[in-house]
C-alpha cells in the first residue's frame, strides 16, 4: 500500500484551530514569570544565559522587535508551535506507513494531549524542546526509511539547535546512541554518522564557548536545581504524572509502544523513548521532561490503530471519546477560564472527588491554583506599585531599583516599558550579568522590591517607606512589597561595588 504523499486539508485546518486554541484565552491570565524572563533575556541578546542557552532570548529578541511585549504577543511563538506540532505528528504518522485516518488522527493526538495544551501555551523553553524532540525523531524515521546520509546530517542539525534551546535534548542523544547500539549497528559504519555528530557540536559551538568563558553556570544551576526543587520529586509521582500527561490519548501511546516493538527497522525509536522515560525516573527529573518522547508515540499509535480498526464506527468513535475524554480537564492544561472560574473549578476537584492533581509546587507544598497559575498573577500589580514608588522620587537620574528575584525584575523590565521605568537591578538569575560595573552616580532614592524587608535596609536608609505589597492572595508573590528608601548613610555607590564580587546567579 503506498502512503499519500501529501497531508489532508483536514490536517491543516486542524493545526489552525490549535493555534487558535492557544490564543483565545490568552487574557485569563497574566504573563508567567518564565516568560517575563525569557522576554527580559530578548532584551539582552547574548550566546547564552545563567540557566538557559541562548536561543529562547533569541527568538524573544525578534518577537518582541516584530510584535512588541504584550500577552498576547508572548504568546504568539508557543501558539504557532503548536500548529507546527499537528503538521508534524501527521507527517511522522505518514513516515511510519500512516494512510489519512493516521494522519488525521495522530493529528487529533497532537492538538488533545494534556501535556500539550499547556506546554504550547507558555513562552518557555519545554515547547520548543518538544518540537526539538518530535523533529530529530522524524529525521531518524526518514533516515530509517531510507537509509540516505540527508537525514543524519537533519538529525545532527535539529540537535544543535535543540541544546541551543535547552541542555535536556542531550539525553535524547544518549539514549539514540544506546538504542541505535542495540538495534542498528550499521550506523556506526556510516560516515555521515559522524559528520551528523561533528555538526552537533559545531551548531551547539556558541553557547559552549559562552559557558567555558563563564565558568559554566550550566553547573551551578543544576546543582540549585537539584537542592532546591528535584529533590522533592518522587519516583511514584513522577510515573503518575505521566499518566496524566497522556491522559486522553493513553490509548495511541500504547498503541505506539506496541507498534514500533513488532517493527524491527523502528525498534531503536521506541527504545530510546523507553530509556528516556526511565532515566529521569531513575534520577528524578522534573516529570515534564518527558514530553518529548509522547508525540512520535501518538503517532506511531495511530498508525496501529488505522491497521487494527477496520469498521468506520471504530474508527469514529475512537478519536471522539478520546476528545470527550480531554473536555473535563480542560482547565488543568488552558487557563480557560477567568480567575474565579478556575478557582471554582479545582476548588470542586478537591471537594466533590478528592483530587488536587496539579495543584502541587516544585517544593511538594499544595496550593489552590497550580504553580503555572499562581505564577501568572500578581505581576501587572506589582509594576504599578512600582510605578507609584518611581511617580514619588525627587531626582530619576539618582534613583536605583531592587528586585530579589528573576520574576519581580521580569515584570519590571517587561510590564514597565509601558510605564517608561528604567531597568531594575537584580543578582537573580542573568540578571546578575547585566548589573552595571559601578553606577554613574551616588543613589539618593531607593526602590527596594521584595517579600520581607532585608536587614541591611534599614541600616543604609534614614527613611525606609512600604508603598504597598501584592494583594492577591493566589499570586506566588502574595505579599511582596514595595519599599521607597530615601536619605541614604552611607554611599550606595561603595555598597554596590562591594557587593557584586560576592553575588552568583543563583
Amino acid at each position: 500500500m503506498q502512503t499519500s504523499t501529501r497531508l489532508s486539508p483536514w490536517i491543516w485546518i486542524l493545526a489552525f484551530l490549535n493555534i487558535l486554541l492557544h490564543l483565545v484565552f490568552y487574557q485569563n491570565l497574566e504573563y508567567h514569570r518564565d516568560e517575563l524572563l525569557y522576554f527580559s533575556l530578548g532584551m539582552h541578546p547574548a550566546a547564552g544565559y545563567a540557566s538557559v542557552p541562548p536561543l529562547v532570548g533569541l527568538l524573544a529578541w525578534v518577537m518582541g522587535s516584530l510584535f512588541g511585549y504584550s500577552v498576547l504577543a508572548v504568546k504568539l511563538l508557543p501558539a504557532l508551535g503548536s500548529g507546527v506540532m499537528v503538521v508534524l505528528g501527521a507527517a511522522i504518522a505518514r513516515e511510519l506507513g500512516g494512510q489519512k485516518y493516521a494522519q488525521l488522527l495522530a493529528a487529533v493526538g497532537m492538538v488533545i494531549a494534556p501535556l500539550m495544551l499547556r506546554a504550547f501555551f507558555l513562552y518557555q523553553p519545554v515547547f520548543l524542546d518538544i518540537l526539538f524532540w518530535t523533529l530529530s525523531y522524524f529525521w531518524l524515521i526518514r533516515f530509517l526509511n531510507t537509509n540516505s546520509p540527508t537525514y543524519l546530517y537533519a538529525l545532527g542539525a535539529t540537535l544543535g539547535v535543540g541544546l541551543l534551546n535547552k541542555y535536556l535534548i542531550a539525553l535524547l542523544a544518549f539514549c539514540l546512541l544506546l538504542a541505535l547500539l542495540v538495534t542498528n549497528r550499521t550506523v556506526f559504519k556510516n560516515r555521515a554518522f559522524y559528520g551528523a555528530m561533528a555538526l552537533v557540536f559545531l551548531v551547539f559551538s556558541p553557547n559552549l564557548v559562552w559557558q567555558y568563558l563563564h565558568d559554566f553556570p550550566v553547573a551551578q544551576h543544576m546543582v540549585a536545581l537539584q537542592d532546591s526543587q528535584l529533590v522533592y520529586v518522587s519516583r511514584a509521582g513522577f510515573l503518575a504524572e505521566q499518566l496524566l500527561f497522556i491522559f486522553s490519548v493513553a490509548p495511541l501511546v500504547f498503541m505506539g509502544l506496541l507498534f514500533l516493538f513488532r517493527h524491527p527497522t523502528y525498534r531503536s525509536v521506541v527504545l530510546s523513548t523507553v530509556l528516556a522515560v526511565a532515566l529521569l525516573c531513575l534520577l528524578r527529573g522534573k516529570s515534564y521532561y518527558t514530553a518529548g518522547v509522547y508525540p512520535t508515540l501518538i503517532a506511531a499509535g495511530a498508525v496501529g490503530w488505522e491497521r487494527w480498526l477496520l469498521r468506520p464506527v471504530f474508527r469514529v468513535l475512537l478519536p471522539l471519546l478520546m476528545t470527550l475524554t480531554i473536555l473535563p480537564l480542560l482547565p488543568m492544561g488552558l487557563p480557560i477560564y477567568p480567575l474565579e472560574g478556575l478557582i471554582a473549578y479545582f476548588q470542586q476537584l478537591d471537594t466533590k472527588y478528592g483530587v488536587d492533581a496539579g495543584r502541587r509546587f516544585e517544593d511538594g507544598t499544595l496550593h489552590q491554583l497550580p504553580q503555572d497559575y499562581a505564577d501568572m498573577l500578581g505581576w501587572e500589580e506589582l509594576t504599578q506599585l512600582v510605578h507609584t514608588a518611581y511617580h514619588q522620587t525627587a531626582n530619576k537620574a539618582q534613583v536605583l531599583i531592587y528586585c530579589e528575584n528573576y520574576g519581580q525584575a521580569g515584570a519590571i523590565m517587561v510590564i514597565g516599558r509601558k510605564y517608561g521605568l528604567p531597568e531594575p537591578i537584580s543578582f537573580h538569575e542573568s540578571f546578575l550579568y547585566w548589573a552595571p560595573g559601578r553606577l554613574p552616580q551616588d543613589i539618593q532614592e531607593f526602590i527596594y522590591v521584595n517579600d520581607e524587608m532585608g536587614e541591611d535596609i534599614p541600616r543604609l536608609f534614614a527613611e525606609v517607606r512600604e508603598v504597598g505589597r501584592i494583594q492577591n492572595p493566589y499570586a506566588r508573590e502574595h505579599g511582596t512589597r514595595v519599599y521607597l528608601c530615601r536619605q541614604p548613610k552611607t554611599s550606595i555607590r561603595a555598597m554596590f561595588l562591594a557587593k557584586i564580587p560576592r553575588m552568583t546567579p543563583f
